[in-house]
């Protein structure tokens, strides 16, 4: 993506070193805060990259007219748009990013030789916010107003201020469809189940959110959004409708498993499976297939994952639909602690004692989150482990999950991880 950007920024006159020294050190930055191709969140440095990249792509299209000056502050701000690398949430906050630019000397040397102004580039970052509406809207309009009177480029100037926020909403659209456009719907996927990992949301909550994102950005900007996609080239176009469409048949789907649920047209069995069908390929690769729909961090023993099944001192059951030998469609899998290489950051007093079972994250396929069949498989799954004498049993689950269960099952904190807030826990069996 940098040699991308680097033929785009020779390509609109932005050729003076600073620019090049504005990407590097947003590169760097973002890598040395751990924040770079390696994290699991939707806003990493991939993100602030691809925007930058379909920022420039995109300026002949004729819904905002992009004189060379325009061309600095729309790439000065696309790269920065995002740059809160302190962040304790995935979602950047606004006025974090604005904090961060405004004070940090190597970007203020490098903001000076590009000779622009500051208070515009906040302007454009601030339109960025999303959703644009509601109070966070209003807070936006608030600081930008103020933005506006500490620029002598604009605070007299009210035809001036209408183009930076035309200028806005064109970067505000281009940081949504980016993404998007810039590969198949494989790629959409994970970038949606990137981002409900990083935000702490429920599984059952990634396509019915991705659905409402879409119609949102459609329907809210129809012009913005008709004119950048139309200056993109075919494939890209396609990546984003195909990607926009695939969404919403797998949502038709999800609510037609919901309604045959509620119609008690479908039953979620939870079965025990026995050491010979763990043995059968066909049964090994049902199970693998669904694993690989759990957000990358929560694939335990991926390289190992048909010897794990084999295993006998491995407990595994199976969500199966109306009967104990209908279709899978969600797994619970765990074992001894110690045969689990977790995070360094945990610290887990029980390690080496053999009187602990790991429970890797449920495993469903999309469409059946949320119909209490993961609950009915984790509790069949502590019962087993409860007749093979274990004392403890941990895990991994959101937050407020943990929190529900302090009371319930006498769950306790063992490590907290932030930004995404998926936490390992423990309870006594």
């Amino acid at each position: 993506m940098r040699s991308g950007i680097l033929s785009l920024m020779v390509e609109k006159g932005l050729e003076g070193d600073c620019y090049v020294e504005m990407l590097d050190y947003t590169i760097d930055l973002f890598e040395s805060q751990g924040l770079g191709t390696d994290y699991y969140g939707y806003h990493n440095i991939n993100h602030e990259l691809e925007v930058t990249y379909v920022s420039l792509l995109a300026t002949k299209q004729n819904k905002v007219q992009f004189t060379d000056g325009d061309l600095k502050y729309l790439y000065i701000s696309a790269l920065f748009h995002d740059f809160d690398p302190q962040k304790s949430v995935d979602k950047p906050h606004e006025e974090s990013v604005l904090k961060f630019i405004s004070r940090d000397r190597k970007l203020q040397e490098l903001i000076n030789m590009a000779g622009v102004d500051l208070e515009i580039i906040k302007v454009l970052i601030l339109r960025t916010t999303y959703p644009w509406s509601g109070d966070l809207k209003k807070n936006a309009e608030e600081q930008i107003k103020q933005c506006f009177q500490n620029s002598d480029l604009t605070k007299n100037d009210q035809q001036y201020q209408e183009h930076i926020m035309e200028m806005g909403e064109y970067l505000s659209v281009v940081d949504r469809i980016s993404g998007y456009a810039l590969g198949d719907f494989t790629k959409a996927m994970e970038m949606a189940k990137m981002n409900a990992h990083a935000l702490a949301w429920r599984p059952s909550l990634i396509i019915r959110s991705a659905v409402a994102y879409f119609e949102e950005l459609l329907n809210a900007e129809p012009e913005m959004s008709k004119a950048i996609l139309k200056t993109l080239p075919k494939e890209m176009r396609k990546n984003f409708f195909d990607t926009v469409l695939s969404f919403m048949k797998i949502r038709q789907e999800e609510i037609t498993i919901q309604a045959d649920y509620s119609y008690e047209n479908l039953k979620l069995v939870p079965t025990i499976e026995g050491m010979s069908i763990r043995k059968d390929p066909k049964f090994i690769k049902t199970l693998y297939d669904i694993f690989l729909q759990l957000p990358t961090p929560l694939q335990f023993e991926k390289e190992n994952f048909e010897d794990t099944v084999k295993n006998p001192k491995i407990i595994i059951n199976t969500l199966r639909l109306n009967n104990k030998n209908g279709e899978i469609v969600g797994f619970s899998k765990g074992g001894p602690l110690e045969k689990y290489k977790l995070r360094e950051e945990i610290r887990d007093e029980n390690y080496g004692l053999g009187n602990t079972i790991f429970l890797e994250p449920l495993a469903l396929k999309m469409g059946y989150w949320g119909l209490k069949g993961g609950s009915e498989m984790r509790h069949m799954f502590i019962m087993q482990a409860h007749s093979m004498k274990y004392k403890y049993l941990t895990s991994f689950a959101l937050r407020e999950v943990i929190k529900a269960r302090i009371d319930k099952e006498q769950a306790e904190f063992v490590t907290l991880f932030d930004p995404e807030r998926w936490d390992y826990y423990r309870i006594i069996i």
